[in-house]
């Protein structure tokens, strides 16, 4: 006799695909099943999760398009056949730029930035207005809980997030050249935030708000993505590691210096570019460490394995590579092997395509400690040569270094400290493919093996005759595709690197395919210069276990709005779930299958508001000054989740 769970997951597989799209102007009537979850019989299990997506706004919705607009349904499916049925919304924890509650009985500026000392950076842009800067751009997201949590004013339970902020776009002046006034030029603060679960709807929130103390990490640098580790600890992100071989002339990186330190000569570039670990206290504070040992690229969202020791890591760059990291033990990221990969032939980017082999170069063990000293210990020019022209001399090597040539010269011995400082030169040294444009989030489905990447971009360094293209890193394509799209890397053990030697792990990618692709279009009415039916620019990236659902955040100069996306890998239905205030990145992307009975998605944003004319020309004049209305003036941007009517998802009944 059949089991009915899988009987039921087959019924809901089939109608699964057919499942109507959701209008953003919906009658209620359609959500008349939406609503606190009816008591299911004892044999009643969870079978499935499937949403029902949204329309993208139009101008016809201006208000939709100028805030976080939600108009999609997470359906719940039961081996008795039922279905519940949840109405999504969005809830922002706070706007950055608030005071929220410092669980002192005092309040703190949110997304508020600090010097090495803790002390406020002010924005003295505009005399007798002085004021402390704030980030308007939160991004990655971290959801947990802690076993003994202790901390005042917790009425249900103690659910904790992590969340760092990647940059602010401008100081007060707000110059039409707005983002090069403030990008990169502040070090990013990070903040662990108390949440009150309330446990009769699921509902959370703020109770309490802590500035973690980044200075143990010398500060930190354009803080991106994130992750959550198998032990519960938020995996940051450094990333476009400022260039140490040429450091005199970026005024960018001296102005990060003199904002952190009071001194534009005082910060070491090789300090940046790694991966910062925090770990959240039971009091609602938290500490935090940076490795030194996993490569100092354009660290955006990486992925531990289920080993506890295998990390899957993308590179947010032009002439980018696919870098993995094995730790010496579980849970302990402070000394392991870094490798990168080597394409072999057949990359596609047509889904049908059956993929490419991958095989792995080992570029170096180190502990984090040995490369720290190293970094302080060490000028660029101890460890290589750097040249921006032809030397003609062929002692030195050509590589193409985000996007520019450059000539290098390894210093004999110096292949440790190239391979963990210098690690996209160092990598172009040894032979790996080092040819993606901007590979941004990764994540893992587990129960089939299989890694998925996001290229945000698929230009330059991978279509064929570009820039920064080589032949020899078997990467190529004949024509961009801007709007990029998502690969899907096939896991297995056994593996072996170029060397011979075994490689400690059962979760290494052994083949890249594509999964799903954006398509460039002509600019349509509204002006997206991708289909706004599928996907475009993918950045952030989580896959949820329970519901078989890649979630897919978009960083989009092709969209007019980005998205966020729900695709199931069983039905290959893909829907719209959310859309960001037009000009604005999905960021913050996280999920949590289940934390004390409920289901949360994060999801933040940044930089609404910030313009593009070809892009946004249509809808500038109409949505400027709304999304100005909304967002504090443009200087704001939402920290929150989805959340539900009237109470929170559950995927089961228990």
């Amino acid at each position: 006799m059949s089991d009915p769970a899988q009987l039921s997951r087959r019924h809901i597989l089939k109608f699964l695909a057919s499942a109507p799209l959701l209008p953003l102007g919906a009658s209620s009537a359609l959500l008349s099943a939406c609503g606190v979850p009816a008591k299911k019989s004892a044999l009643a299990e969870y079978v499935a999760t499937t949403f029902t997506g949204m329309a993208a706004p139009t101008l016809a919705h201006a208000a939709a398009m100028a805030t976080t607009a939600v108009g999609a349904t997470l359906n719940v499916h039961y081996s008795d056949r039922s279905t519940q049925h949840y109405k999504l919304a969005y809830q922002a924890f706070f706007i950055t730029g608030q005071q929220v509650p410092d669980g002192k009985g005092d309040t703190v500026l949110s997304g508020g930035y600090v010097d090495i000392r803790n002390q406020p950076i002010i924005d003295r842009s505009i005399a007798g207005k002085e004021r402390q800067f704030f980030s308007d751009a939160p991004d990655g997201t971290s959801l947990l809980a802690l076993p003994n949590p202790a901390v005042d004013g917790i009425k249900g339970k103690a659910v904790f997030a992590v969340v760092q902020f990647e940059y602010t776009t401008r100081d007060q002046l707000g110059a039409a050249s707005d983002r090069k006034n403030a990008y990169g030029t502040l070090p990013s603060p990070i903040a662990v935030l108390t949440l009150d679960q309330d446990q009769r709807t699921g509902k959370l929130s703020l109770v309490k708000y802590h500035n973690v103390d980044i200075s143990a990490a010398h500060g930190l640098w354009i803080t991106c993505g994130s992750s959550l580790s198998p032990w519960n600890t938020h995996l940051s992100s450094e990333e476009y590691e400022p260039d140490a071989q040429f450091i005199e002339d970026n005024a960018l990186f001296k102005k990060f210096s003199k904002n952190l330190f009071g001194d534009e000569a005082r910060a070491n570039p090789y300090h940046y570019g790694h991966l910062p670990e925090v770990t959240v206290k039971p009091d609602g504070s938290g500490t935090i460490r940076k490795h030194y040992c996993m490569g100092r690229i354009s660290h955006e969202l990486i992925q531990v394995m289920p080993d506890h020791r295998t990390v899957l890591m993308g590179d947010d760059y032009i002439n980018g590579g696919l870098f993995m990291f094995v730790a010496d033990r579980a849970q302990d990221l402070s000394a392991g092997t870094l490798y990168v990969a080597r394409v072999g032939t057949g990359f596609s980017v047509d889904p049908a395509a059956p993929g490419a082999a991958l095989s792995w170069i080992r570029l170096g063990h180190a502990t984090s400690a040995e490369i720290e000293k190293l970094a302080d210990t060490l000028r660029p020019a101890d460890i290589m040569s750097s040249l921006k022209s032809d030397p003609a001399d062929t002692s030195y090597t050509q590589v193409f270094v985000d996007g520019k040539a450059n000539w290098i010269k390894l210093k004999p011995g110096m292949e440790k400290a190239a391979a963990f400082l210098e690690t996209h030169r160092y990598a172009n040294l040894v032979g790996a493919s080092m040819g993606f444009t901007k590979m941004e989030g990764t994540t893992v489905n587990i129960k089939d093996k299989i890694a998925y990447s996001a290229l945000q971009n698929i230009q330059h360094s991978m279509v064929k005759n570009d820039m920064g293209w080589r032949a020899a890193n078997g990467i190529s394509v004949d024509q961009a595709i801007v709007a990029g799209g998502v690969f899907a890397h096939d896991l297995s053990g056994g593996q072996q690197d170029t060397g011979g030697a075994a490689i400690q792990s059962e979760w290494v990618p052994v083949k890249t395919r594509a999964l799903l692709m954006g398509e460039d279009i002509p600019a349509d009415a509204l002006g997206n210069l991708a289909n706004p039916d599928r996907i475009a620019n993918p950045d952030n990236l989580k896959f949820s276990e329970k519901m078989r659902t890649l979630f897919i955040g978009e960083d989009s100069s092709t969209h007019v709005n980005n998205f966020l996306w729900a695709y199931n890998v069983d039905s290959k239905k893909l829907s719209r779930i959310m859309s960001m205030p037009a000009g604005a990145e999905a960021t913050g992307l996280h999920v949590a299958d289940d934390i004390n009975g409920w289901t949360y998605i994060t999801s933040n944003f940044q930089h609404a508001g910030d313009w593009s004319g070809k892009l946004h020309g249509k809808v500038k004049a109409t949505l400027d000054p709304l999304i100005k209305a909304n967002y504090n003036d443009r200087f704001g941007a939402a920290v929150g989740y989805l959340t539900a009517d009237p109470v929170q998802m559950k995927l089961s009944q228990a």
